[in-house]
């Protein structure tokens, strides 16, 4: 982790708030152990998230997971790297 991310932790002031910087940089490390594209899992869990009924069926969380087989190709890492290199 970054320097800059450790020091975030500082201005958690308040115990909510802690444990929303706690979610963040969790997600984001096990996004980057699993080889996805940070910002586009982010980006796909926020918007498909909140139309899944999560609350009253947990299973329904496993696809969103940072291992999930059912992950758009978008958010996994090599499909970012081989477009770069398309002419």
């Amino acid at each position: 982790m970054k320097a800059t991310a450790r020091r975030a932790w500082l201005f958690a002031d308040t115990p909510k708030g802690a444990t929303a910087n706690a979610v963040l940089y969790t997600l984001v490390e096990s996004a980057k152990a699993n080889d996805l594209h940070i910002y586009e899992y982010l980006k796909y869990i926020l918007r498909a998230m909140p139309d899944t009924d999560f609350n009253n069926h947990p299973e329904l969380l496993d696809k969103y997971l940072p291992w999930s087989k059912e992950l758009p190709e978008e958010c996994r890492m090599n499909h970012k790297h081989k477009k770069c290199f398309r002419k």
